[in-house]
């Protein structure tokens, strides 16, 4: 005789799904208050300036250069054209107006006087419009929002029989719980919100959303199965059965992104650890909130309407 297997209450740890919950909107204020937000500079506008040099440059001397020269604030990174193999280093400006062509004359022959053994050439300098940045941030709003809107209509439709509408909703609170943990990841590991908080933003809503349609798919097969059972002992089941290939799925893709992490960070192409590193935080989410979130607010609400229906039988009569 085969041993039955273990149901786990995920449904039964309502204030710590609710005390996790309020902690990451407390690291997301005190984030935003206290800490600098790096907004990029495609959503601030400015000026990017490239140079290509030989030999070795501390870019901490190139700021102090840039600050003495036009008592200015500047972002200086280093790193290596793919293409042709050389040195370069990319000095960002935020400012509204830009940088006038008089001023940056001006640096350039202060960088050259300074790093005269470098050889600093200009490669290229573009002013950024901020107005870009901020329509392509409103754009993937809308499609974020809207997805949303199609998400809590889907489940609604597609699970009906297990609550519909109520079952939409609760996992669309499951992804901005995703969302607010990604948030906190970028601003307490120092990275900048850019396109690639965007892009991770999307990607954690497509793998946490394909979670939770697979778990209400085991309760309701398990409605059918469990004609006996309580909703909380179905919803238990079904989060039980989905445990190992949450676990599967997500370890799989932590540890390819783990990978890619430490492939970036020793190869010196750090910006893509602004994608790599958050995507991390936000698959651990991903996973989390569609076996506990979801599920535990989507149980408190039913259960709610039913003790409701119930109080209201009993008035009348």
């Amino acid at each position: 005789m085969k041993n039955e297997q273990k149901i786990y209450n995920f449904c039964g740890n309502r204030k710590l799904v609710a005390s996790i919950a309020v902690i990451f909107v407390l690291l997301a204020v005190i984030g935003t208050l206290i800490m600098k937000v790096d907004v990029a500079i495609e959503f601030k506008g400015g000026t990017i300036i490239t140079y290509n040099y030989v030999g070795d440059i501390n870019t901490k001397d190139v700021e102090k250069v840039i600050s003495d020269t036009l008592n200015l604030n500047a972002k200086v990174g280093a790193g290596e054209n793919l293409s042709t193999g050389e040195n370069n280093i990319t000095v960002e400006f935020t400012s509204k107006e830009g940088l006038s062509a008089e001023r940056q004359n001006q640096l350039s022959n202060a960088l050259n006087e300074k790093f005269a053994d470098n050889k600093l050439e200009i490669l290229d300098s573009n002013d950024v419009n901020p107005t870009t940045g901020k329509e392509f941030f409103l754009k993937c709003l809308v499609a974020v929002l809207f997805a949303a809107l199609l998400i809590i209509v889907y489940v609604a439709l597609r699970f009906k029989k297990i609550g519909g509408w109520p079952a939409g909703v609760c996992s669309v609170i499951a992804l901005f719980h995703d969302m607010l943990v990604v948030y906190v990841a970028f601003i307490f590991c120092g990275f900048e919100i850019n396109s690639n908080f965007m892009a991770v933003i999307l990607t954690i809503l497509g793998y946490s959303i394909n979670n939770t349609i697979v778990i209400y798919d085991r309760i309701r097969e398990n409605k059918s199965l469990m004609p006996k059972a309580s909703l909380r002992e179905i919803t238990n089941a079904g989060c039980t059965q989905s445990l190992t290939r949450s676990v599967r799925t997500t370890v799989t893709t932590l540890g390819t992104m783990l990978i890619v992490s430490i492939v970036v960070f020793a190869s010196g192409y750090t910006s893509l650890l602004s994608f790599s590193i958050p995507l991390i935080f936000g698959l651990i989410s991903g996973a989390y909130s569609s076996l506990f979130v979801s599920t535990t607010v989507w149980v408190a609400w039913l259960e709610k309407a039913e003790t409701k229906k119930k109080a209201n039988k009993s008035s009348k009569k």
